[in-house]
């Protein structure tokens, strides 16, 4: 027997137009590529997404068409967010941070119609629009004073399409499975691999997020996502500010520490998030001011581990709360939050830092496990490691356009490849890549560990710990570091702080001095890279 409610879709045009109606004056404030500082209501917001709804139907847009953008967090993104998806056409951004070869095969790939693009990414697609096979227009994210000079022809202004619309348009309902949104991976072997997300996961994994478990939206916060829209939606915080009530603050292209600090203090920034490279400089220009910014509470960190010198320097130094957050492009993105119970807040302070190195407790919704070689499921001890292992509403079954991969090849699961362990409490700690796991002597090093003992030393500033070829051992580790600023650190110091952190056996081999490490498209460090310039570099020693 069904229940008798009624069946109204979730679909992403409700959570702007609840904003609108509910908090129509709450504050959208983008900092702009144009380089002024742009502030409007969700009100306003809405008013615009309608405008583009109907001019994507001007353009004979259909559902399900594939819109493309390359841009900064802002205003116009966040319009066609709501825009795009609302009229029932899929959202698709596109990392610039990708080379171009891949993003004009993600272009290509997802068979985009339309291309929105900011001022700052124009030379990009000037490279490679001539390799764009599906594309029938590209619209500049700017007004007509703005527009650039450029080899494409036919350049549409965006700010020009809009005055030549409707300011009104009835959002259409249709199956709540519908999708929405689609965002390519950025793994770092073979072709980049599209998630599509529907409305209702969407939708779902907004609620969520919002809770105060979580990210603690409400009419009372204003969130600065340093997290950027072209990649994982910016962990969802654009769908869930406007039914909360949320100010939304968004930095546009400028993102270090100092213009940061300078947004988040001059807006009354509660919250913010993004991947632990950013927090180093913000951190910097911190100690630069004497404090944190006036109203910051808590940053959420994610997209890398957190070390433990991080947690404590935004806590001890500056007051700042620390909410690690754990999730994937495949999990759209927030999988697991790290929110110290309230019991264990009165832990001493070294204590209640280690634990929330930790990637944290799932989301309701969620469930995970983890698996040995074989697939069977390891207690939950905080000793045991496995494979990790996610299933959940807002998790993809599968790959657009593939129809074999090995990461959902058991039913109802999405194999993370990444190594895990989870205490009884339900914390769960990523102990590694499955692929970054160092075997020495048949034994496993977790190159994440020895990392985050690393960052802890007063002069190293970065640190990627990889393993190597050994003629003895198989493999042994090998630390880069990147000192901070000014300071000179040594390899006999450094191994010496280490000794007092980790097994003797874990030691590195060597440690060299880098001036910087490489980055991928979403700020992780490049280990495959790393592997392949330094694959022989104990060989060649011994």
């Amino acid at each position: 027997m069904l229940g008798l409610m009624m069946g109204k879709p979730l679909l992403i045009s409700s959570l702007l137009r609840h904003g609108a109606e509910v908090y129509a004056e709450q504050e959208i404030v983008s900092r702009r590529v144009e380089g002024d500082l742009h502030r409007y209501s969700y009100a306003e917001a809405h008013q615009r997404a309608q405008r583009l709804a109907n001019v994507l139907n001007k353009f004979g847009i259909e559902r399900g068409d594939r819109i493309a953008t390359l841009a900064w967090n802002g205003y116009r993104h966040f319009e066609i967010y709501y825009g795009v998806s609302g009229f029932g056409a899929v959202c698709h951004t596109v990392n610039p941070r990708l080379h171009p070869s891949q993003i004009a095969y993600i272009l290509n790939h997802a068979e985009d119609r339309y291309l929105f693009v900011d001022l700052t990414f124009m030379p990009l697609i000037e490279a490679v629009h001539g390799q764009l096979e599906t594309v029938r227009g590209i619209v500049v994210l700017t007004d007509r004073a703005h527009m650039p000079d450029s080899k494409i022809p036919g350049l549409l202004c965006y700010e020009e399409l809009l005055e030549q619309v409707s300011e009104t348009f009835d959002w259409p309902e249709f199956d709540e499975n519908t999708a929405s949104s689609l965002c390519y991976t950025s793994g770092t072997t073979g072709n980049p691999k599209g998630v599509l997300y529907s409305h209702r996961s969407t939708v779902l994994h907004s609620l969520i997020i919002a809770l105060p478990e979580v990210m603690n939206f409400s009419e009372k916060a204003a969130v600065l996502p340093v997290v950027p829209m072209f990649h994982v939606n910016a962990w969802g915080i654009p769908y869930a500010t406007p039914f909360t009530g949320t100010k939304l603050v968004n930095p546009g292209p400028k993102l270090d520490g100092d213009s940061l600090w300078d947004l988040m203090e001059s807006e009354g920034v509660t919250a913010s998030a993004g991947v632990p490279t950013i927090w180093l400089d913000l951190l910097r220009a911190m100690r630069d001011h004497g404090r944190a910014p006036k109203k910051l509470e808590f940053v959420v960190i994610g997209g890398a581990a957190v070390p433990k010198s991080m947690v404590e320097a935004f806590e001890k130094d500056f007051g700042v709360e620390v909410r690690q957050g754990w999730g994937m492009t495949e999990t759209s993105p927030v999988g697991t939050i790290n929110v110290v119970k309230q019991r264990q807040r009165s832990l001493p302070d070294d204590d209640r830092y280690e634990l929330q190195t930790k990637q944290g407790r799932k989301l309701f919704g969620v469930d995970l496990k983890i698996v040995d070689e074989d697939g069977t499921a390891l207690p939950h001890d905080g000793e045991a490691q496995g494979e990790l292992k996610i299933s959940g509403p807002w998790v993809c079954k599968a790959y657009f356009k593939q129809d074999d991969d090995n990461a959902h090849r058991e039913d109802g699961w999405f194999s993370t490849g990444d190594v895990a362990t989870i205490d009884p409490n339900g914390y769960m700690q990523i102990t590694d890549r499955v692929k970054d796991m160092i075997k020495s002597g048949g034994e496993w090093i977790s190159s994440i560990d020895l990392e985050n003992a690393a960052t802890g030393h007063p002069s190293v500033a970065m640190a990627a710990v990889i393993g190597v070829a050994h003629q003895k051992w198989d493999e042994r580790p090998l630390l880069l570091v990147v000192p901070r600023p000014e300071a000179e650190p040594d390899s006999e110091s450094i191994r010496a702080y280490l000794s007092d952190q980790v097994a003797k056996w874990w030691l590195p081999d060597d440690i060299i001095f880098v001036e910087s490490l490489p980055l991928g498209a979403t700020g992780k460090i490049l280990k495959n890279r790393l592997r392949e310039e330094y694959k022989n570099h104990l060989l060649d020693d011994s």
